[in-house]
């Protein structure tokens, strides 16, 4: 809760307002797609998720009359060291959890902050949710793989 949610929100209050002296800027915060669905296991982390979801649009209500925009980044399934911090530095178990999945990568969420922070100055990203292409919610996922599930090619 203190990393997803409280240091968010102070670091956001505190950094908006140089934005707004300064009349421009760009909040990009960084949720889930947990923030939008929740699923068994995670009520937590759903919960801090939903809780940045909600307080960027709230950001950018209370930001309406500025030059400031603000942007949600809500990342289906990432490869990122998360897992290995969860399963306690156990590599092998870290990497099963992205068994025959192509994950988004850190990469892919950069482009999507790069994308939202170069729009026009009058245009503002509200919300990006992406997913893999074998993710259709938190727990939809297909493992098919690399071929993303493509036919192989003797079957074409």
């Amino acid at each position: 809760i203190q990393t997803n949610l409280t240091s968010l929100i102070v670091a956001t209050s505190v950094f908006s307002k140089g934005m707004v002296a300064r009349g421009r800027g760009h909040v990009i915060n960084i949720g889930s797609i947990a923030g939008h669905e929740a699923y068994a296991g995670g009520s937590v982390y759903c919960a801090t998720k939903h809780g940045v979801t909600a307080f960027t649009t709230a950001a950018r209500h209370d930001l309406v009359g500025t030059p400031v925009r603000v942007t949600c980044i809500s990342p289906g399934f990432a490869e990122t060291e998360f897992s290995l911090v969860r399963f306690n530095q156990d590599a092998a178990k870290a990497e099963s959890v992205y068994e025959n999945l192509r994950a988004l990568s850190s990469n892919d969420i950069a482009d999507q902050i790069v994308y939202a922070a170069t729009r026009p100055a009058h245009v503002q990203i509200a919300d990006i949710i992406c997913w893999p292409t074998n993710q259709a919610g938190p727990t939809n996922i297909a493992r098919v793989g690399p071929s993303l599930g493509a036919p192989a090619a003797s079957e074409q």
